[in-house]
């Protein structure tokens, strides 16, 4: 089981993670679990209907808003980078967050390295699976690793030019 990291009130701090992630040909355990998006599709009413926390992973190439009427159902959206350098699932965050309102966990999985903790943290995914072994105190000092930031982003720090004028 990968290891869990969690962004709270600007930390990285490592979490247990109650969710098991469910491969489309593998039953359904009892518990919270993490399906890909057609079986949500296919069996999201009746895992819901369960009283149980359901979340969603979506591939590189599913798009967020076709969980926008499910969304406030959903407990986790776990983007999934096939490699490191696919920057689809920052697109992704940014839509849940920024677009859709999305207030659950937005959850990192698949090639994820602590490089990309600080972007990651921008766009609003506030959970982590590293693929690199990374502990809590390594995320946390490469999400942390630039003071200035040139652009707006979902996690509302201010750019260099307003610090500037402040």
């Amino acid at each position: 089981m990968p290891t869990l990291i969690r962004w709270r009130e600007g930390r990285a701090e490592p979490a247990e993670d109650a969710f098991t992630h469910v491969a489309d040909d593998q039953d359904i355990p009892p518990g919270d679990v993490i399906v890909s998006l057609a079986r949500f599709q296919a069996e999201g009413e009746r895992l819901l209907g369960e009283g149980r926390k359901v979340g969603v992973r979506l591939e590189a190439h599913e798009e967020a808003e076709v969980l926008a009427y499910d969304l406030p159902r959903l407990s986790v959206v776990a983007l999934e980078f096939p490699k490191y350098r696919d920057g689809r699932a920052y697109t992704n965050a940014r839509l849940l967050r920024e677009r859709l309102g999305y207030a659950g966990e937005v959850r990192a999985v698949g090639d994820v390295l602590r490089e990309q903790a600080g972007f990651m943290v921008r766009v609003g995914f506030d959970a982590f699976e590293p693929a690199d072994g990374a502990g809590s105190q390594e995320w946390h000092a490469a999400a942390r690793r630039y003071r200035h930031v040139y652009q707006r982003a979902a996690d509302a720090r201010a750019p260099a030019f307003v610090e500037r004028e402040g």
